[in-house]
């Protein structure tokens, strides 16, 4: 059983006859009604019934073609994913939930435009980062170290064959709402935030407090809210006067001017940067990524 065949048998259905299949297909009539014979041989039944009006599909033909139409359906998604669209460069990073990073992909795709190139941005959480950067599926992660995961990341790095690069140390902040009770004081303490809920994203499938997004990641909370997605802390911000730990850098374009960070007294030193495969060159386009990224945590 060969595509080829499969191909002949699903034309042959569309057209209601051999020779119209041949005349679309471009081949001759002889070589498509050969090819059908050989396949009924070979699977033991007819796939159609002749007759001097062209073909009609038997009841074993029927469930046969459904599966026969959809392998042919695959390949053309293939061929035009892989072959057809081979000309269209591709980049991708992962990250972490940083505005910043996504400031500097909007950056990046507005220098060179979207002609040539195909370009992915998964904001997802840290195993998964990593995971994504090892198997080719991203060419640069973005995430953090600090002195309580710092020993555990660098091993699983190393592991995995791939390097960390400092970008910017940062204080640990505390991110809320622009109308929170909190939000004009210039310092805050974990004994402040106690009444309000802390908001935290899952850890995913390693399940590791190593693998937090957040620093403290053992401080017993007394209201803890875990998530998956930026835009829901961002709402539960709002709605439940929440708040998140954070690197404090803000993205105002992207952020806007609604919500605030402020330091906090117990946070330690948020060391930011990206992961790469050891001892592979960056692209141009990772090169052009990062310097947005450096000039988006300025910001």
């Amino acid at each position: 059983m060969t595509l080829q065949q499969l191909k002949y048998v699903v034309a042959i259905t569309d057209s209601g006859s051999v020779n119209s299949a041949a005349k679309n297909l471009y081949v001759s009539q002889p070589s498509v009604s050969s090819a059908v014979k050989e396949l009924e041989e070979e699977i033991g039944f007819e796939l159609f019934r002749r007759s001097n009006r062209g073909v009609t599909v038997t009841a074993e033909g029927e469930e046969f073609l459904n599966y026969a139409r959809q392998i042919c359906e695959q390949y053309a998604l293939l061929e035009g994913r892989f072959v057809a669209g081979r000309s269209r460069k591709k980049f991708s990073v992962s990250t972490q939930h940083y505005t910043f990073a996504i400031n500097a992909f909007v950056e990046m795709v507005g220098r060179v435009g979207m002609e040539e190139y195909e370009f992915s941005i998964l904001e997802t959480r840290t195993y998964e980062c990593i995971e994504n950067v090892r198997d080719y599926k991203s060419e640069l992660g973005i995430l953090y170290l600090d002195d309580f995961n710092e020993k555990y990341l660098t091993k699983l790095l190393e592991e995995n064959n791939l390097e960390f690069h400092p970008l910017r140390d940062c204080s640990t902040c505390v991110y809320l709402w622009g109308g929170h009770p909190l939000a004009g004081r210039k310092r805050l303490t974990m004994a402040d935030l106690e009444p309000y809920p802390c908001i935290s994203f899952e850890l995913g499938k390693r399940n590791s407090l190593f693998l937090s997004e957040e620093v403290l990641s053992t401080y017993q909370y007394r209201q803890l809210i875990r998530v998956n997605d930026r835009a829901t802390v961002l709402n539960l911000m709002k709605g439940l006067n929440g708040y998140t730990l954070c690197s404090g850098i803000v993205c105002r374009p992207l952020n806007g001017s609604e919500y605030t960070t402020i330091p906090l007294e117990e946070g330690g030193v948020m060391h930011i940067g990206y992961i790469q495969r050891r001892g592979s060159p960056l692209s141009r386009l990772g090169e052009l990524y990062l310097q947005e990224v450096r000039k988006s945590i300025l910001l």
